[in-house]
Parts: structure tokens; C-alpha cells; sequence
């Protein structure tokens, strides 16, 4: 698994994945659960969809 995400990009899913899981959870509905997507490419720094077009945001 090779890295494509860049650091700010990582924070920025990180965050994101934990405020959509915390609405979830406040208004108690199911979608929270969409909150680790970005959650965990940003903790892996990895995107499926990223290797599939090709693209990285990681400087190398």
C-alpha cells in the first residue's frame, strides 16, 4: 500500500471523518458510519480511489 496522501489533506479527512461520526452519533442516525471513510484513508494516508486515477497529493 503506498502512500498518496499529502499531510494537510490527511488532517483535513481525519478531522472531517471525526465531525461527520459525531453528528452521526448526535443526531443518532446511520450516516455517521460515512464518517470512516475519511477517517481511515486519512489514519492509512491511503485512497483506493486515488490509486485508481491516478493521482497523489503526497510530496515526494
Amino acid at each position: 500500500m503506498e502512500i498518496n496522501i499529502g499531510s494537510t489533506e490527511r488532517l483535513l479527512r481525519i478531522i472531517a471523518g471525526v465531525v461527520i461520526i459525531g453528528l452521526g452519533l448526535y443526531f443518532q442516525s446511520w450516516w455517521g458510519v460515512i464518517g470512516l471513510v475519511p477517517l481511515l484513508t486519512g489514519l492509512f494516508r491511503f485512497c483506493p480511489l486515488y490509486k485508481m486515477l491516478g493521482m497523489n497529493t503526497c510530496k515526494r
